[in-house]
């Protein structure tokens, strides 16, 4: 048993929720963080029920958040069925990936996200659920991610009461990186680990390895956050083509031993 191992269900993103299901149950893995797509073709109790079956944890669901266009109530409506979504499944973590630039007003972008964070967290939180910020790696922030460094993230996370991601893939690269996983603290909400494919692919979001196949120290970034207290679910949480491709069986078991071998040993 790999006993805060959580599978995030992007690993193996072409599996179904009872094929992750059954092979975080066959292999050991104790937690699986789910995605709201493949949630939504299952069915959201019929989840639960699987989940529950399985005796798993859900470490998290992703994701909320793309906060940032101009006229953005559907958004906000969205994310508010996600918080809900989060505490059917059990899981008191909603990952945030809070949205790119749509008009090249970055400042402006920035601005709605924290608007909408602050609208978002009442709801949020009478339901027992955080919204845990994913700060992106800045090659993201066009698209995906305006919230470029963990500094940034924590920023907003203390004026809203928010948690953190430390997504490692996202914040390796930072030379604040040790000073701000100390400031965290009891805000980080999930850690979610993979290593940096080098070189990139064409397709930049699908640059990611399996932990021990990349540039990232997982041995000391690990050990900082364990520094704060963390005790929740470490996710791996690998977009690999590669990795998408293969038996979905045997990438969760080489998961498990990757864990083994370049995760547990710094908890």
């Amino acid at each position: 048993m790999a006993g805060r191992l959580s599978l995030n269900q992007a690993t193996i993103k072409r599996a179904t929720v009872k094929q992750a299901v059954d092979g975080c149950a066959k292999h050991g893995v104790p937690s699986i963080g789910l995605w709201r797509e493949p949630v939504a073709d299952a069915g959201i109790e019929q989840t639960r029920k699987l989940v529950r079956q399985a005796g798993l944890r859900v470490s998290s669901l992703c994701r909320g958040g793309f906060l940032t266009d101009p006229d953005n109530k559907n958004a906000i409506d969205d994310n508010k069925r996600a918080i809900d979504e989060a505490h059917t499944l059990g899981t008191d973590t909603l990952v945030m990936v809070v949205g790119g630039v749509p008009d090249r007003d970055l400042i402006g972008a920035r601005q709605r996200v924290q608007d909408g964070i602050e609208v978002l967290t009442p709801y949020a939180q009478e339901a027992g659920v955080i919204l845990a910020l994913e700060p992106m790696h800045p090659i993201f922030c066009a698209d995906r991610g305006v919230l470029s460094t963990l500094k940034q993230a924590l920023d907003w996370a203390e004026r809203f009461d928010a948690g953190v991601v430390v997504d490692a893939v996202h914040v390796w690269w930072d030379p604040e990186l040790d000073a701000q996983i100390e400031r965290a603290g009891r805000r980080i909400a999930s850690y979610q680990v993979c290593d940096w494919l080098n070189p990139l692919p064409p397709d930049v979001l699908l640059g990611r390895a399996l932990p021990g196949d990349g540039n990232i120290d997982l041995d000391r970034l690990t050990r900082h956050v364990a520094k704060t207290g963390y005790s929740k679910d470490v996710e791996v949480e690998i977009f690999n083509a590669d990795l998408w491709a293969a038996d979905p069986d045997e990438v969760i078991a080489e998961v498990v031993r990757r864990y083994h071998a370049f995760v547990e040993p710094a908890l």
